[in-house]
């Protein structure tokens, strides 16, 4: 079967990764089948009902797990998932995966140990949270606050991911490859947030704040307390300095160096995202 013929099943098709990888591979005319809860048919990660209908047909299939692989239970609706995509045809399975994270580790075994082709992309934070995620409001407002130490990350561009995620569903040479995919150096959050006020021209500040104090504010927000969870155990217990390092996974799957910091911050200062609202 030629992979144009293929059906791709992409989880998460609305998020960071998989709406850009849904735009690439129908841009490029492959047989997309989005994964969400609006889709047709829908995917709920919460409603296992929703599974067979997404899957009937589909050979490949992109997992991007909602919240985040490190939430309780989120390993055991991986061994559920993937049975049950094993079970109804589908040959290769790409997981989107974690740096540092031990759960997440536990998922990519499931992936690694269900019998068909599998690719791992192991990634670090992305530069999109800065733009496209919780960090953009405070950013705009000028200041943004977390409870991250002098810690250093080398941030990931989503489009390389999304790239990589696209060679591995759809071209050779990707079987059985684990990728860990950072950007080619490691910031702080400070600097990072340095180099948006640099090109913006703004004066934007990033404070290191206690976790106990941060906590506080998210539940005067009324976060759910499961959300809330997540993002300290994200910010203290893997931003703790053990994914440092940059990792070289974008040049192994592609053959070409990842996408630097700057250059995302300069193209996303010229969308005006970050601009201060009025």
């Amino acid at each position: 079967m030629k992979s144009t013929e293929q059906t791709y099943l992409i989880l998460g098709a609305t998020g960071k990764t998989g709406s850009r990888i849904t735009q690439r591979l129908k841009t490029a005319g492959y047989n997309v089948r989005e994964g969400s809860r609006n889709a047709v048919p829908p995917f709920d990660w919460e409603d296992q009902s929703t599974w067979s209908a997404a899957l009937d047909g589909a050979q490949s299939v992109y997992i991007a797990y909602q919240p985040d692989l490190a939430v309780p239970g989120a390993v055991e609706t991986i061994q559920a998932f993937t049975r049950q995509a094993v079970a109804s045809g589908v040959s290769k399975l790409v997981l989107l995966s974690g740096r540092g994270e031990e759960e997440a580790q536990q998922a990519e075994l499931v992936v690694q140990n269900s019998g068909v082709d599998w690719t791992i992309l192991r990634a670090s934070w992305f530069f999109q949270n800065f733009s496209e995620g919780h960090f953009l409001e405070p950013i705009q407002q000028g200041e943004l606050a977390l409870p991250v130490g002098n810690v250093a990350e080398p941030f990931v561009d989503a489009e390389d991911i999304a790239d990589v995620a696209v060679a591995a569903l759809s071209q050779p040479g990707h079987a059985r490859q684990l990728y860990e995919l950072t950007g080619p150096r490691a910031l702080t959050f400070a600097q990072a947030v340095a180099h948006i006020a640099d090109a913006s021209e703004r004066e934007i500040a990033f404070a290191g704040v206690p976790p106990a104090a941060y906590r506080a504010a998210l539940e005067q927000a009324q976060l759910p307390q499961p959300m809330i969870d997540l993002v300290l155990y994200l910010c203290t217990s893997v931003l703790d300095g053990r994914n440092s390092a940059a990792a070289d996974g974008v040049q192994q799957a592609l053959g070409r160096p990842a996408r630097d910091f700057g250059d995302y911050v300069r193209r996303t200062v010229a969308t005006g995202i970050w601009d201060k609202p009025e």
